[in-house]
């Protein structure tokens, strides 16, 4: 008998009106200590299906038209609210995808951790705090006795995602599901996490549903292998079935769409080029030599307080970079790679002026930038820009994406007249592939890859040199990047941009970039061809990065 079997479920959406079919007629099993992933792009109905597993489907605008969910022999959908309730963070559990929403904003990560253990446990205080102190070390959060007692906010994408994962595991669940677990995690620490996930499963028994876009994940960790497109099951089998002999070409075209670290095409293949049957290009990536040198940072550090005296004056510093020097020539593609806290957004924000230098330089086109004024920071921001990780929160949900577009030219002059900001903006969508007819419409209103095509259009209106992309492709599942990074690619040339690329996707990386800089611990451990150091990297940090690479 499986663990938990899905019987024909059917959900639908009421949309203005409208009744939308988000999973249709699906079935499937999980077996104890069994490793299920669903694959398949945005939309497709994967995140609605665990969310129907789980009882957390919105009640006013979906229903489940038809099916049954068994866990241990029990159809979920005729029990009490009260019932499922109980087996939430218990029996089954779930770490959700996005971990900012996801935690409450006014409790400590400890605090959140042991109301889990303390409800379904009926642990005592100092048991929960010992629980929580352990599992905070089983899921390599740096510091956990500190982060017992930091909130949300004080932590990184990566270290918030974290808890959540340790949240899901107090209880040590039967059923786990995972929605993209590991989407906000550099390469080592996936792994980490990944075999912590493994060893639980295996040690208490347990099923597990993994929900993810990232194929090399799927490879490496997954039993079976379930494919979605547009709310339906296309194809199904063991993981070696799946990738060695797919049939769909749709699962053809997520494959090939992923880059690895062997990938040297100047395009990625796309999931609509297997579907309409479109040619796939072989054209090679260049090696070009890049001379003129528009960016030096030079023997730059930054420090943050994380302790004052009762006077207000600095006590305790955290040193998140420590004199790093290297240059960016005019058109290369430099790509800053680490784990987590390694210093590489710090250091982008430093090169944009947003964060301030203890010592050092950012000298661009021969003048150093952290003397500026708040005016000369102004004009430089015309020059260099910046695309965020989110999407959704980069734009402001009350305006139309025509007028996110429209207001930095305003702000910093750009075209005489409203009307030529206004053709400009139309212009620039139809650039980054999509409508001059989408100009009225708010964010809301666009799937995330749409969205991240949006900012890269705000971007361009300010007519930057540079652009500094802070892991604008890492929440994107592997079709949406493709195209997202074919788009990069086309952009640079035809308006002759200068990128630096921070992800901690490092096959991404060896993709888009000419030379690479490694990051640890806010220094840099090596800096180079980018061909070079991937083929033969000198320092045993860099082979460690590589070799925790999936897929």
């Amino acid at each position: 008998m499986p663990l938990l079997e899905v019987k024909n479920l059917s959900v639908s959406f009421r949309s203005e009106g409208k009744c939308i079919d988000a999973v249709q007629n699906i079935s499937f099993s999980v077996d104890k200590g069994k490793k299920l992933a669903i694959v398949g792009e945005s939309g497709s109905g994967k995140s609605v299906t665990s969310l129907a597993i789980m009882g957390l489907l919105p009640q006013k605008v979906s229903r489940i038209s038809s099916g049954e969910i068994i866990f241990q022999e029990t159809n979920l959908l005729k029990i009490s609210s009260e019932d499922r309730r109980k087996l939430r963070g218990k029996d089954m559990a779930m770490i959700f995808q996005e971990p900012m929403t996801s935690l409450n904003p006014l409790l400590t990560c400890g605090e959140q951790i042991m109301e889990t253990l303390q409800l379904h446990e009926q642990l005592s205080k100092p048991e929960a705090v010992s629980k929580t102190l352990d599992l905070f070390e089983k899921v390599k959060l740096p510091r956990a006795k500190e982060m017992l007692k930091n909130y949300p906010h004080q932590l990184s994408g990566g270290q918030k995602q974290r808890v959540m994962i340790a949240m899901a595991m107090a209880c040590s669940p039967t059923i786990l599901i995972a929605d993209e677990p590991t989407t906000a995690l550099d390469v080592t620490v996936q792994g980490e996490i990944l075999h912590l996930i493994d060893e639980l499963i295996a040690h208490h028994d347990m099923g597990c549903v993994f929900i993810t876009h990232d194929l090399g994940v799927v490879k490496k960790f997954a039993d079976e292998v379930m494919v979605m497109y547009r709310g339906k099951i296309i194809e199904k089998g063991s993981v070696q079935a799946i990738f060695n002999y797919p049939k769909e070409p749709y699962t053809k075209g997520l494959i090939a769409c992923k880059p690895t670290l062997q990938t040297n095409n100047y395009r990625l293949p796309t999931v609509s080029d297997f579907l309409s049957g479109n040619p796939i290009s072989t054209e090679k990536k260049k090696l070009i030599n890049y001379n003129e040198t528009l960016l030096e940072i030079k023997n730059l550090s930054i420090d943050y307080v994380t302790e004052t005296t009762w006077l207000g004056k600095p006590k305790e510093y955290v040193h998140a970079v420590k004199n790093i020097s290297f240059e960016i020539k005019k058109g290369e593609t430099v790509g800053l790679v680490g784990e987590s806290g390694c210093g590489k957004t710090t250091t982008g924000r430093a090169i944009l002026g947003l964060e301030k230098a203890a010592k050092g330089q950012v000298i661009y086109k021969g003048n150093d930038i952290t003397l500026f004024s708040t005016k000369q920071l102004k004009n430089y921001w015309n020059k260099v820009q910046i695309i965020f990780q989110d999407p959704y929160s980069s734009l402001n949900p009350r305006i139309t994406i025509g007028e996110a577009i429209v207001e930095p030219m305003r702000i910093h002059h750009i075209f005489e007249n409203e009307k030529q900001r206004k053709n400009k903006a139309f212009e620039l969508l139809e650039t980054v592939g999509l409508s001059s007819a989408h100009y009225q419409r708010f964010p809301h209103e666009f799937s995330g890859g749409q969205r991240q095509r949006i900012c890269v259009a705000r971007t361009l209106a300010m007519q930057p040199e540079v652009i500094i992309c802070d892991e604008s492709v890492s929440a994107l599942d592997v079709s949406v990047q493709a195209q997202v990074l074919n788009l990069l690619n086309d952009l640079k040339e035809q308006f002759d941009l200068t990128y630096i690329f921070i992800s901690h996707d490092l096959s991404v990386v060896k993709y888009m970039s000419d030379r690479i800089v490694v990051m640890k611990n806010g220094e840099v451990v090596e800096q180079g061809n980018a061909l070079t150091i991937y083929e033969n990297p000198k320092e045993s940090y860099t082979k460690k990065l590589l070799s925790s690479v999936m897929g």
